[in-house]
């Protein structure tokens, strides 16, 4: 998606990723076939580029440094970068520089959990390596605690959450700083990842002008330029507090791509290119639909698509990922309307006709994600 926006300027985009079949291996300028997670692959990867940046977290910061020492243009900063892949480091930046979040515990593996019980219900989340809700664990109770996962971990305490928001925050060199309109996410279950997302979120306007305002403290607290996706807990008493941030374009800001005039894409290459921040004004009600894959493995197909295809205002974007597996996110649907009411009917057809399944008679090969 970041491609499909960059050619509009004539960008040439390079891509490291592991998988040789990954979605933008045949659109990048060049594509290369590596981890990202390994300092002297990456370092080599960037040898000759311009500008540096991610589509995930789990990238070397050693690499990134070195790139910076080369005099390349890095966005994520390399700084923001370490705080953010460790859950514990992120939760005392808030709290060292004032930002609400709710409280929580470091443990460095289960043994120190089991010493010092903490009150439950609460979260334990693993510092390093999660993504899309994994390597988070519920302990609903004592006998959670004898499986919990033996590695250090951040205890968060739960609230009692009334909504799930986030806001998109873009921040330049200079420190000026815009605010996508906060968006209310829905989650499935089954996944412990977003459903669905609709912006505005349906909050009152005190509500929806304080929530761009924590995110914008998040961006100006880690005092350097770039797109963060700022992820908060709307509380049943009215409070508002930050759950974790990406450094990067993310999930919630795929409706950008239609519902505004610069998407999150667009901000993301205008960062890097230096140029002046987009407009990050709502063209209409906006929901973003996911298409989540179910039934198994294999070859994806999308049922329902005429359907979805019928509806004005609706726009699908397939990934093109070559295997589908229960869980897996394979693209999503994005949805204009006018109003909150139009939304619901629009969400509500492409959760009925909207499926990701395996085709049938097919022998799928294995990929590394």
């Amino acid at each position: 998606m970041f491609i499909e926006n960059a050619l509009r300027y004539d960008a040439r985009v390079h891509v490291l990723d592991p998988d040789p079949h990954c979605p933008c291996a045949g659109i990048a300028q060049r594509f290369v076939q590596g981890s990202f997670a390994d300092r002297d692959t990456v370092l080599d990867f960037i040898r000759e580029a311009d500008i540096v940046g991610i589509e995930i977290e789990h990238v070397s910061v050693e690499a990134l440094e070195q790139a910076r020492a080369m005099g390349k243009r890095v966005i994520p900063d390399p700084a923001v970068l370490r705080t953010i892949q460790d859950k514990g480091a992120q939760k005392l930046f808030y709290r060292e520089h004032g930002i609400p979040t709710a409280p929580f515990t470091l443990v460095e593996d289960r043994a120190m959990l089991l010493a010092s019980p903490p009150p439950l219900p609460a979260f334990l989340k693993s510092r390093t390596g999660g993504y899309d809700g994994r390597g988070v664990m519920p302990l609903r109770g004592p006998q959670d605690l004898q499986r919990a996962f033996d590695a250090p971990g951040v205890v968060e305490h739960q609230v009692d959450i009334a909504l799930e928001l986030a806001v998109l925050v873009v921040r330049d060199d200079a420190g000026n700083t815009l605010a996508y309109d906060p968006v209310e996410m829905v989650f499935d279950a089954r996944y412990n990842l977003v459903d669905h997302l609709r912006a505005p979120a349906r909050v009152e306007a005190s509500t929806a002008r304080g929530a761009r305002q924590l995110a914008m403290r998040v961006a100006e607290a880690f005092a350097a330029p770039g797109l963060y996706a700022v992820e908060l807990f709307l509380t049943k008493g009215g409070d508002l507090l930050v759950n974790e941030t990406a450094p990067r374009a993310h999930n919630s800001g795929h409706h950008t791509i239609e519902a505004c005039a610069s998407s999150q894409f667009d901000q993301l290459l205008r960062l890097y290119l230096g140029l002046p921040l987009g407009d990050v004004g709502l063209r209409a009600h906006a929901a973003m639909v996911n298409l989540v894959g179910e039934g198994g493995r294999g070859e994806p197909v999308l049922k329902g698509l005429d359907d979805i295809t019928h509806m004005p205002g609706a726009y699908v974007h397939l990934y093109g990922k070559r295997e589908t597996r229960d869980g897996r996110k394979m693209g999503h649907v994005t949805l204009l309307a006018e109003d909150h009411r139009a939304l619901d009917q629009g969400i509500a057809v492409t959760r009925v006709h909207g499926r990701v399944v395996p085709a049938t008679n097919t022998t799928p090969t294995p990929t590394k994600t």
